[in-house]
């Protein structure tokens, strides 16, 4: 379906005119009949009006014919022209009705679960304001480039990614994240396409066109998503080529062994499998909407049915089962030195420092309500550390080898992660130690798989050093570990566990891509993705381990649905077909069977766009 499509595109669909024509014509052929006793040929004359309204519908069939496609809608096909040669008319112009009428009770139900695209395609404003040399103008989404100074007015959708480089406000990236919070944006934020802003003008300078945009390649991704035929609706037309001949087996046996060729057309009409036309990729779009209103983005249908058979869990590291930035851990203090004072004096003094640890300890600060201490002077060079002085007293920022040499002996045993050692008036005062920190729900998510999930093993490869990956495995509970890999190993040891059971690669980086691409389930973690990536199946717009399990619960319950509404109406065709074969229903009334088994078909799929009871079991599983 197109974003177009809608109330509009449904209405302009054939199959919406014929079934209109042929409930017309059935209706006028009904009060014609019961109503005013109308000759027959008049009678007749409003059910030939239905099969020229079905003319097309035979047209396509044969179409489908002369490619060698045999597909569950011939039986629809050959019921409507026996029904003319047996003179069953009106079961004829039902079974019309019935094949045009599932072809339009699909389109609604997937115009119906595809309300989440259309909802993400309006909040998209038209124009953007640009202003250049203090003049705002209204220009259209594909004028603005990079660079260029966009104003957000309040209240207003974010045209284009960005950076906020004027104004105080805050805004909702709910349909990104899937949850209500509002974020403060501030000179320096960054601002991502189709969020809506909050009481305060912003000022932003657009870092990507409006067509490269995040919020351009979700729709395109979803677009993609509903257009791809997964292997749940190829499973739809296997079950159809052997129950297609079946019942035309069956339907020639009760008419030789009755000697009533009627019988025939009464299996035929009950037979009519649209259960599998219908019921399947509902459910599939279904899943599709609800997995988008969680953040989570399909790009490849496929894997909600793959991933159900998953046995083995690959994890990279950074970024995935870590926040990606490292955090101060522990210290290791030498006698006598007051940690409150010692961590004021650092932060004063990293607060104007590059280095990537200077962050974490700006946070520890903060975190403990620590004020840092402004230097008096400071210098940064190469190779001899962070070096300040406050009032008299030196504090220098090294690495393990620079205290040895000065206070050799004073110094702990190394441990995993990363550090960096303080001298203090040239003595040694401590050791910091930083890990790249598990996310908070991380171990939940590794303990609760097996039981919930059915996965068995748990894998961490990483390009990292082995300490770190083994004290990170031992904090989440995996036993597996393969440290020090790069891209080329990585996909070779993801290759390898496929070949030995469906795996599930969960990565985040560029360089996790060709992994991605080789594992049963590839998904990208994270908002960092490019969600355009063409390496995974799934990807996870918001960093939450939490959000993964949605995406397997969503999954899980898509195939039960799906199997739910094609064997269970397939189950109630097969006996009304035995009825039919017995004699017990006519074609006229195996056809109105056949349209309550549909109606129970679209309804049963359309749970698939309701989020099922338990959406994520994580921590129920500590």
């Amino acid at each position: 379906m197109s974003e177009a499509s809608g109330g509009r595109g449904i209405l302009r669909s054939k199959e919406v005119w014929i079934a209109g024509a042929a409930l017309a014509g059935i209706g006028v052929h009904l009060a014609l009949r019961f109503g005013v006793g109308a000759p027959a040929a008049a009678q007749d004359g409003a059910l030939w009006f239905v099969f020229a309204a079905g003319v097309p519908l035979l047209w396509d069939l044969l179409v489908k014919l002369a490619k060698r496609e045999f597909g569950s809608d011939l039986l629809a096909g050959i019921s409507i022209v026996t029904s003319v040669f047996l003179d069953e008319r009106l079961a004829g112009a039902v079974v019309v009705l019935m094949l045009s009428g599932g072809a339009a009770l699909e389109a609604f139900a997937v115009d119906r679960a595809s309300s989440a695209l259309r909802a993400l395609a309006s909040r998209l404003p038209a124009a953007a304001h640009r202003r250049r040399a203090g003049v705002v103008t209204d220009v259209a989404l594909a004028e603005v480039e990079p660079g260029d100074e966009i104003v957000i007015a309040p209240h207003e959708s974010a045209p284009v990614d960005g950076v906020v480089i004027e104004g105080r406000s805050t805004m909702d990236e709910s349909y990104l994240t899937g949850e209500p919070f509002l974020l403060a944006k501030t000179p320096g934020s960054e601002v991502i396409s189709g969020a809506v802003n909050g009481e305060g003008a912003l000022t932003i300078r657009a870092s990507r066109r409006a067509e490269d945009s995040r919020y351009a390649r979700i729709l395109l991704v979803m677009k993609e998503s509903e257009q791809r035929r997964p292997r749940l609706r190829r499973l739809g037309d296997r079950l159809g080529a052997w129950y297609t001949p079946l019942a035309l087996a069956v339907a020639l046996a009760a008419a030789v062994a009755s000697g009533e060729p009627r019988r025939f057309l009464a299996v035929l009409v009950v037979a009519t499998p649209c259960p599998l036309l219908i019921g399947i990729p509902v459910a599939i779009i279904g899943a599709i909407s609800l997995a988008a209103r969680r953040g989570i983005v399909i790009r490849n249908p496929a894997v909600m049915e793959q991933v159900d058979g998953v046995r083995t869990l690959i994890f990279d590291k950074t970024g995935t089962l870590t926040y990606g930035t490292p955090k101060l851990t522990g210290t290791h203090l030498a006698k006598g030195i007051d940690g409150r004072e010692l961590l004021a004096l650092v932060a004063g003094l990293e607060r104007y420092s590059k280095h990537p640890l200077a962050s974490a300890i700006l946070a520890a600060a903060a975190a403990e309500g620590v004020a840092g201490i402004e230097p008096e002077e400071i210098s940064e060079k190469p190779g001899e550390g962070l070096l300040g002085r406050f009032g008299g007293r030196e504090v220098r920022v090294v690495g393990r080898k620079t205290v040895a040499a000065v206070d050799p002996g004073v110094l702990p045993d190394a441990a995993p992660g990363l550090e960096c050692a303080i001298l203090l008036d040239g003595k040694f005062a401590a050791i910091y130690r930083f890990h790249d920190a598990p996310r908070d729900d991380s171990r939940p998510f590794v303990a609760h798989l097996a039981r919930a999930h059915g996965i068995t093993r748990t894998m961490l490869v990483s390009g990292d050093r082995e300490s770190e990956v083994v004290w990170l495995a031992k904090q989440v509970g995996i036993d597996e570990v393969r440290a020090g890999q790069s891209p080329e190993q990585k996909v070779a040891i993801v290759r390898e566990e496929t070949g030995r059971a469906p795996t599930l690669f969960l990565g985040d980086g560029i360089n996790d891509a060709p992994a991605l691409a080789v594992a049963t389930v590839g998904v990208a973690f994270g908002p960092r993705n490019d969600v355009a990536s063409e390496a995974a199946g799934a990807v996870i717009l918001e960093a939450s381990m939490t959000r993964v399990d949605e995406f397997l619960h969503i999954s899980s319950h898509l195939r039960q649905v799906a199997l739910i509404s094609a064997v269970g109406g397939m189950a109630l065709s097969i006996a009304g077909m035995g009825f039919a074969a017995a004699g017990f229903l006519s074609p006229l009334a195996g056809a109105i069977l056949q349209e309550g088994i549909d109606l129970f078909a679209v309804l049963q799929a359309l749970r698939a766009a309701r989020a099922p009871r338990t959406l994520s079991d994580v921590h129920g599983h500590p």
